[in-house]
């Protein structure tokens, strides 16, 4: 299709804005005193002064928006509602916070403002059925709120609205579709795939001015808004699937990309204008093996004229980027083998410059950077002894802990002390150097080989880190050794380790656990007649697909929110999740021999061990019958297999009495069949 019609097309096609829907002021008795219990607080966001900041926290047993000052344990709760809270923003004129909440921990989350009084709650965008909504930047006075929107198409581009799907659509726990799937009656290729239409637009909380449409994308699988210039003339844009992130540089008036450039993974926000916008800071591994901070110096036109590297390591990431300081500095968070080194550069005349200013830190992980008044910063930390807590940092004093932040040992349960755990390198059969984490069960003598769970995180781009685990704690407690390794696909180790996975690369990633598992035992740390495997998401997956590929190995296996069967994921989940993992995983069209070789159903006839399944109830993003119809398939094989399914929860969970019964449960699993 020609590029003007496409854009007429689109034009004709675009969705109306988000409506905004007035909510009820926050109830219940936000300045009572709460219970001093083990929690954690992350996702700080200042108000303009530094004195104030919305966070999230989950003291009261899920995590909700809360706001506290920085000086005084005096924290209050800004939405009592059940919804999950995932982000949080305070405007730059201090009069709105917004935030991002998933109803019923699905997959499918809205944007909501409140005022910090906690009146005024209404939401902006995502509260019509099927949609979703993701929060955006502020405009640069605070007038306004960058918002995408997503819903799902019909097969000829139309949006659903209480419509029946049409034929060819299959319904999984809500309507999806296989890429490319053929229209009735037309041949493969004769349309463009269906999937989310992803819309961003700037909207007004206080709704006295006219929602503005910013971008509108049907072959983007992500879409967020990330900044927008001083003077008002461009937006920073970061879309496309995983492993092909891009940055694009957006004019507004006219809503044309001037200049596109590929960014890492990871953190969604990718970069900042410099005040006068002649100027974008960049996290980005464009041409590089490692992300590192670019400084793209744009022409008259707004395009591309010259792209330089401001602050780089050979052998690590960078993680996290913000600017500080009212943009004379960037804050910079390094991956260090999963340690976090944080500093802070000055920029100077468009242009960065040395020396750092290395930040000294009380834990091991910086999860999130953001600015905090004219002068200072905010950090979300967490380490191998704590749960995550928030920082404030000046240039003129070393970090300190909020006191609404739990102390150390008070963000964990009490009894045993967290364990430190100590890095495991381990070597693939092909030669590939490996990650990970090992965390030894005290008590437990250095020559003694120990019953041991491997532990395989999701992603597949996610990396282990040192970090405090409620469930590796609850399995170190029963005398269980726990390895979390970085198998080839995990993030922290280089593109080309991130890319290794990619394709017929998936056996590979399955020999990668065996080889994982044989090095702890080599390395006399772990009972090789006791060895277990567990995962969450895409580590759910790997544990199948390591039952199956290498049965005599381990002794027991527990699936968390798992595929067993790529054909049926990918009729089941998000259409926009769907466009993301074709790349990671295979084409469902195009590369089905490859999904059905990969799939662990199609190897099940293996499987020779019990087998524990455990899926939230509203997960949309790989729907629960992935883990049901592995465990029918196990029964009726004649093996104990078993699902849990949590109510009320999605793809994470996020209550804690549903994790703290995911955990006991896997834990009693494994004490079972490694100690029973």
């Amino acid at each position: 299709m020609a590029a003007d019609a496409r854009n007429q097309l689109n034009a004709a096609l675009a969705p109306a804005a988000p409506l905004v829907e007035p909510l009820a002021d926050a109830a219940g008795p936000r300045d009572a005193p709460r219970p001093r219990v083990a929690h954690g607080c992350w996702y700080p966001s200042s108000d303009p002064r530094g004195e104030h900041v919305a966070f999230i926290c989950d003291r009261d047993g899920a995590p909700q928006l809360w706001t506290g000052p920085v000086g005084a344990d005096d924290a209050h709760l800004l939405d009592t509602g059940p919804d999950h809270a995932t982000e949080v923003s305070w405007s730059p004129d201090g009069r709105w916070i917004a935030y991002t909440a998933a109803p019923g921990g699905s997959g499918h989350t809205r944007v909501l403002c409140v005022r910090p009084d906690g009146s005024d709650r209404r939401v902006l965008a995502g509260a019509e059925p099927g949609s979703s909504a993701y929060l955006g930047c502020w405009a640069p006075d605070g007038s306004a709120l960058a918002v995408t929107v997503a819903e799902p198409l019909r097969q000829d581009g139309d949006p659903f609205v209480d419509a029946d799907p049409p034929a060819g659509w299959t319904e999984r726990d809500g309507h999806a579709t296989l890429l490319d799937a053929p229209r009735p009656g037309s041949a493969a290729g004769d349309r463009p795939p269906a999937r989310d239409r992803l819309t961003a637009y700037l909207l007004d909380p206080a709704g006295t001015t006219a929602p503005e449409l910013l971008a509108d994308e049907t072959e983007a699988a992500t879409l967020r808004v990330c900044d927008l210039s001083q003077d008002g003339r461009l937006a920073l844009l970061r879309r496309g699937p995983r492993g092909r992130r891009e940055a694009v540089v957006m004019r507004r008036a006219d809503r044309t990309p001037t200049c596109v450039l590929r960014v890492a993974d990871g953190d969604p926000w990718i970069g900042r204008f410099s005040s006068d916008a002649r100027t974008v800071w960049l996290r980005s591994d464009h041409d590089r093996e490692f992300a590192a901070l670019l400084a793209l110096r744009l022409d008259g036109a707004d395009g591309q004229k010259e792209l330089s590297v401001v602050a780089a390591h050979d052998a690590y990431d960078l993680e996290l980027l913000a600017v500080v300081e009212n943009g004379r500095r960037a804050a910079l968070a390094w991956n260090d083998g999963g340690v976090s080194r944080l500093e802070t550069i000055p920029l100077t005349d468009g242009w960065a410059s040395p020396p750092p200013r290395r930040v000294e830190l009380a834990h091991e992980v910086v999860t999130r950077v953001t600015p905090a008044g004219p002068d200072g910063m905010m950090i979300a930390l967490s380490g191998s002894r704590r749960r995550p807590g928030v920082w404030t940092v000046t240039p003129s004093a070393p970090p300190a802990r909020t006191p609404w932040s739990a102390r150390d040992r008070d963000s964990v349960p009490q009894g045993m002390d967290p364990v430190r755990p100590v890095p495991l390198r381990a070597t693939a059969r092909d030669g590939l150097l490996l990650g990970g984490w090992y965390h030894r069960a005290p008590g437990r003598g250095p020559g003694e080989p120990a019953p041991c769970v491997l532990h395989l995180h999701g992603g597949p781009e996610e990396q282990e880190r040192p970090v405090f685990d409620p469930l590796f704690q609850e399995l170190l407690g029963r005398g269980l050794d726990v390895f979390a390794p970085d198998v080839r696909g995990s993030s922290g180790w280089g593109r080309s380790f991130v890319d290794a996975d990619l394709g017929e690369g998936r056996f590979a990633a399955i020999d990668d656990v065996a080889d994982c598992a044989m090095h702890a035992v080599a390395s006399g740390l772990a009972d090789p007649r006791r060895l277990a495997v567990m995962g969450h998401s895409y580590g759910g997956y790997l544990t199948l697909a390591s039952l199956v590929w290498h049965p005599d190995l381990f002794r027991t296996g527990i699936t968390v929110c798992g595929m067993s069967d790529f054909a049926t994921f990918f009729a089941g989940t998000e259409p926009w999740l769907a466009e993301s993992a074709a790349h990671k995983y295979g084409h469902p069209e195009r590369d089905r021999a490859l999904l059905r070789a990969l799939s662990p159903m199609s190897r099940v006839d293996e499987l020779r061990v019990p087998l524990l399944a455990v899926h939230g109830e509203h997960d949309t993003n790989v729907p629960p019958g992935e883990s049901e119809q592995i465990v029918n398939a196990a029964r009726a094989r004649g093996l104990v297999a078993e699902l849990l399914l949590l109510r009320g929860e999605g793809h994470d969970f996020r209550r804690a009495d549903n994790r703290r019964l995911f955990r006991r449960t896997a834990a009693a699993w494994m004490q079972r069949w490694l100690l029973g």
